[in-house]
């Protein structure tokens, strides 16, 4: 992509406004909360001190927006506590510039790599850097410097407070994705009837699995649906797909792939009410109509063998999920079941997964059993942890960070603390007062990648044009005073609460009118504040723009080292699954799900990586976009093909399949080997994989499962070689291209 394209684009995105879903109550609480502590700062203290501690309130509000699966009161104390910290300590550094600007290069450097913890904590460092910027300018002394601070800590306060008082969906979040898991599965089954090989994103497991690590005091409140719904939703996928492929046994038409169709059909009607019911809180309906598909008298006669298998345990899987989902308030007991016939966890499911359902089931169980059933005994969840035991944390993500060479998070650091001083600098030169707006446009628009840095700067300084323009407009017409300044500065905190999921260029421009009436609250003169924040605003967003083109950290050239490392991830994968069918273990196979959550990680990071490439004005380095297209469809299918064998893992005491182990000893060496071989530009080959794929079809009849997998993760891993070999085809005599075939190397390697 030019330049030209990717700024263009980059233009669209900032300035684009979305249609979401709108929380009023929300952005109500916390509009309240913003104006609880300006009122009492007002009467308290005087306007000052309420212009200060406005801000507490502001950021801790913002703070509790975040997509973040913590508690949200901990994110208001500690963004209210931490913007205290950093405002008190700029006061005490501003009176003596060259400290100050050593305060504030430490303070941006620390924030620019808090984004390696995550986004939440790096959004908030980031934010506690622009806003010291401000703060620091309105206390005139020492005790007023610890005053203003104090009452940051208690916006904080203040705000953690209203959502304890006033909870709105407060596991909203966490069952918007445990729903989401479940609907995508929904759709996924539907598409499996029409496209046996459909494709399945794992983002929406994987995000459900991440909202599903919660901290312990969570844990003693959490509902009891989201207990074990999400490891009953990673068992039914790879159900699904070994169901619906034509490799595992059901011909492509006829009556059994009719019958896959019906049993597809059921399971995504089962799987979106479950959904609809855990994201609003509500029973389980009944749905005779996928009940009697699953319990039809002809589904023995028409599936035999691994159909069979997985349609049966499809079955059972779906009857948990709607017993899970559906489970009573406490209290409610059902008395069609005991409380001693709760499942037994399953032992192969990590902490935090859903027990396993009765092997024993047949395919006529129902599916949609009576939701008021008791509800299973909840294992022990997955354990984040709490708001003081993640700074440990945190510190070590950041030196990994430190010590990674041309790591973007480091890049980012370096290059937003010397923007932000620079800007400083710039701006306190310039005969315009207000020097902070041009650091402050910088810190808030910078972020690790290039696309987000530059719509955020489009956004930022057209938002702020418009959000300028109107409050000045409305404080010639109205002239207003010290308190209805107050209130119009909260009533642009609540619309920017409300709207800051559309687009950058609505929130923007909330927080711009935002910050004139609030000023003018403290006494400053609209003239004194329109002029320099629009032109300063304008060189801060420049220097940021200007410094990502002049030190950037391009996602492109590292596209070959994401591939690779989600080629490795998705060869040790495979290579374990196929290893259990040596030495059967049953459904106890920790090491599969360890590689299982590793490959879906390598394979997320790919498209990200992939995602922040294509908007990137950076040509390819030996890795083009049709390669990189290719490359991905085989990866994705090698990940499917496991998934498939790992749905139909035999049970303990099962006779072992000892070639398996050697194929996944081949497997695995193979793609580590590949994997270095992808990263130093070269095409990797398939030789040992070959050689040992073809000793096991000399020992007689294997067994069919792995046996038809192993042929399937050949065929693609010789896929990828051929995405990766740009080995041109063989010319004619007349320097004419052949149209052939390649000469050894690409298909021929595999």
């Amino acid at each position: 992509m030019t330049w030209w394209r990717a700024l263009r684009q980059t233009t669209r995105t900032g300035l684009t406004v979305e249609r979401r879903r709108l929380e009023p109550l929300v952005a109500l609480r916390g509009a309240a909360g913003l104006a609880v502590v300006i009122t009492a700062a007002l009467a308290l203290f005087g306007p000052a001190v309420a212009a200060g501690s406005a801000f507490g309130a502001y950021q801790a509000a913002i703070a509790t927006f975040q997509r973040s699966w913590r508690p949200r009161p901990e994110l208001a104390v500690a963004s209210g506590t931490s913007l205290a910290v950093s405002t008190f300590l700029g006061y005490v550094s501003g009176a003596h510039e060259p400290l100050f600007l050593a305060l504030l290069a430490v303070w941006t450097f620390l924030a620019g790599l808090s984004w390696a913890a995550g986004p939440t904590i790096g959004l908030i460092a980031t934010s506690n850097v622009a806003i010291m910027l401000v703060t620091i300018t309105l206390p005139t002394s020492l005790a007023e410097a610890a005053g203003h601070a104090a009452m940051m800590v208690v916006g904080g306060l203040v705000q953690a407070a209203l959502v304890i008082l006033f909870p709105v969906r407060r596991w909203g979040p966490h069952r918007d994705a445990l729903a989401d898991a479940l609907a995508a599965e929904a759709d996924y089954a539907r598409r499996l009837r029409h496209d046996p090989v459909a494709p399945f994103d794992p983002a929406p497991l994987m995000a459900a699995r991440d909202a599903a690590t919660i901290t312990p005091r969570q844990a003693r409140s959490r509902p009891a649906a989201l207990h074990g719904t999400r490891g009953l939703a990673e068992r039914v996928r790879p159900v699904l797909a070994s169901l619906a492929d034509p490799a595992m046994g059901v011909p492509a038409e006829g009556p059994e792939r009719d019958r896959v169709r019906e049993l597809l059909a059921a399971a995504a009607d089962v799987l979106d009410a479950a959904a609809r019911a855990i994201r609003h809180g509500t029973p389980v309906p009944r749905l005779p109509a996928a009940a009697a598909t699953f319990g039809a008298p002809d589904a023995e006669d028409l599936l035999t063998g691994p159909p069979h298998r997985a349609a049966t345990r499809l079955g059972a899987l779906l009857r948990d999920v709607v017993e899970v989902a559906g489970v009573p308030a406490p209290g409610k007991r059902s008395a069609g079941r005991a409380p001693h016939e709760a499942a037994t966890p399953d032992p192969s499911a990590t902490s935090g997964e859903a027990a396993t359902p009765n092997p024993s089931a047949t395919s006529g169980e129902a599916a949609t059993p009576d939701p008021s059933a008791t509800p299973r005994e909840a294992p022990a969840h997955l354990v984040r942890p709490g708001l003081l035991a993640l700074v440990p944390a945190a510190c070590k993500a950041m030196r990994t960070e430190l010590r990674k060479r041309n790591s973007a998070v480091t890049r980012h650091a370096v290059r937003v603390t010397a923007v932000t001083v620079t800007g400083y600098l710039l701006a306190t030169r310039l005969p315009l007062g207000h020097a902070y707006w041009a650091p402050m446009a910088a810190v808030m628009v910078m972020r690790p990648d290039f696309s987000q840095t530059y719509s955020r700067a489009v956004a930022r300084f057209a938002g702020t044009l418009v959000g300028v323009a109107l409050a000045t407009g409305l404080v010639q017409l109205v002239h207003p005073g010290t308190h209805l300044s107050a209130a119009l500065a909260v009533t642009c905190a609540g619309l920017m609460y409300l709207l800051m999921r559309t687009g950058q260029v609505a929130a923007q421009a909330c927080v711009a009118a935002y910050v004139v009436f609030l000023l003018g609250m403290g006494g400053e003169e609209w003239t004194q504040t329109v002029p320099e924040r629009a032109v300063l605003t304008l060189l801060g967003g420049a220097l940021a723009m200007l410094a990502y083109a002049l030190y950037p950290a391009w996602e492109t050239p590292r596209l070959r080292t994401r591939l690779a490392d989600w080629l490795a991830a998705d060869g040790r994968y495979a290579a374990a699954v196929v290893r259990h069918y040596a030495e059967p273990a049953g459904k106890a196979c920790p090491d599969v799900r360890e590689a299982l959550l590793a490959a879906r990680d390598a394979r997320i990071a790919w498209q990200e990586a992939a995602a922040r490439a294509r908007r990137e004005p950076v040509r390819h380095r030996g890795l083009s976009h049709a390669a990189a297209q290719d490359a991905e469809r085989a990866l994705v299918q090698i990940g499917r093909v496991a998934m498939l064998m790992e749905a139909h893992l035999p049970e303990r005491g099962a006779p072992p399949v000892p070639a398996a182990a050697r194929f996944a000893d081949a497997l695995g060496t193979a793609t580590d080997r590949a994997a270095k071989a992808v990263r130093e530009r070269r095409v990797p080959t398939w030789e040992p994989v070959r050689e040992a794929l073809a000793d096991w079809d000399g020992e007689g009849a294997p067994d069919r499962v792995v046996r038809r997998g192993a042929g399937l993760l050949l065929d693609a891993l010789g896929e990828l070689s051929d995405a990766l070999d740009v080995t041109p085809p063989p010319m004619l005599v007349d320097g004419t291209d052949s149209g052939g075939p390649r000469p050894p190397g690409g298909t021929a390697a595999r």
